[in-house]
């Protein structure tokens, strides 16, 4: 498995992120908390956090993923979904809330509309999907 997220990791370099200050403290904070249950993920998520490009919320274009963002894909099979990116707590994959400490979650944060990202899930497939659209969080989406 450990792997396998090294290969998203490298993978997802490819493509240049963004994060507003306020995500990259809250996130570096929840990975660091959770190195002990959530290894993989957590190391993942702060990979993704130390290569970000760290900037003032007001920045950050529309069109770039962030926490609370309303995100519409499309995976390598066609399907489209859409999702919101959530803190753990708030999470609830019948309601469309997909947490960050995901292996989808920590690949979408950052990410702008028109970009494609492959990972592997927690079950060893492969997945690939196209960000379709972001739409901007509401101010009580965190």
């Amino acid at each position: 498995m450990r792997s396998a997220l090294r290969q998203n990791i490298k993978q997802r370099r490819e493509h240049n992120i963004v994060v507003s200050e306020n995500d990259y403290a809250r996130l570096t904070g929840l990975a660091e908390s959770s190195l002990d249950r959530l290894p993989e993920i957590a190391e993942e998520l702060l990979s993704e956090m130390d290569r970000a490009k760290v900037t003032t919320l007001s920045r950050i274009p529309a069109t770039v993923i962030r926490m609370g963002s309303k995100v519409t894909f499309r995976s390598g099979d066609g399907e489209v979904k859409t999702v919101t990116l959530v803190y753990p707590g708030k999470a609830d994959i019948a309601e469309g809330r997909i947490s960050i400490l995901t292996p989808v979650g920590a690949a979408l944060i950052g990410l702008r509309e028109g970009q494609s990202v492959a990972w592997t899930s927690r079950d060893g497939r492969r997945l690939e999907f196209e960000i379709v659209s972001v739409e901007a969080p509401r101010d009580d989406a965190n």
